[in-house]
């Protein structure tokens, strides 16, 4: 099985800012590269952190409402200093949370959601920025034709991994939605073949519909 890396589905082409880079030149350098977020980086092109829009707009909403329809919002106070700050390293969100380009899509995917972060600087063994991968590169991965993901299922998985008879088990993939259908030796391997098959890349669901021919669950419980 192949899963596709962080290092095939990041952009490559990564917009930097510097520790001093001015506040007015961050908004510019998003508004020009239709960006969301720089990842701000030292002198040897190291991630020190990431300025995000939503860093910026701390400024914004820091100032009153001459309506006064709006009430000023509370902010805690590494948020008051963000607000106040006018250079990349006073506003961005420290240290960065980075990923490897080696890495697969589930562990960049599990560290945005452990770190509650839309996008991951990439870097090398040195800790240098290779590029950046976001959520909307990740679900790419979702775009995988149905054919292929069948063909990987029933090539990699069913034949050559678990060793099954191709008249045995087979799949059927309709919009990332795969459906098994067949008979294996085990009972025990039916939820085996399931997970393997959820561990594909572009694989949305599965429903297996397989029969066994030997229940060794019930075997073993009877053994002990």
């Amino acid at each position: 099985m192949h899963h596709r890396t962080v290092e095939e589905l990041m952009s490559r082409d990564v917009v930097r800012a510097r520790p001093d880079t001015p506040f007015k030149e961050l908004v510019r350098l998003l508004e020009e590269n239709d960006v969301t977020a720089l990842p701000v980086v030292d002198d040897l092109d190291r991630p020190m952190g990431v300025v995000s829009e939503a860093d910026l707009l701390r400024k914004c909403a820091e100032q009153a409402d001459p309506t006064g329809r709006v009430p000023i919002p509370h902010l805690e106070a590494w948020e008051r200093a963000k607000a106040e700050g006018s250079r990349a390293e006073e506003l961005m969100s420290a240290p960065a949370v980075c990923a490897r380009a080696e890495w697969t899509v589930v562990e960049a995917a599990r560290l945005m959601e452990t770190q509650n972060v839309k996008r991951l600087p990439v870097v090398d063994e040195a800790d240098r920025l290779l590029g950046i991968v976001s959520r909307g590169d990740l679900l790419r991965v979702f775009l995988r034709r149905d054919e292929a993901i069948r063909e990987e299922i029933d090539a990699d998985l069913l034949r050559r991994t678990l060793g099954l008879d191709p008249r045995d088990v087979t799949a059927e993939v309709r919009d990332g939605r795969v459906t098994l259908s067949g008979t294996v030796e085990y009972r025990s391997l039916i939820p085996v073949v399931e997970q393997l098959c959820r561990g594909v890349d572009g694989v949305v669901s599965v429903s297996a519909h397989l029969a066994y021919r030997t229940d060794d669950a019930r075997d073993t419980a009877a053994g002990t």
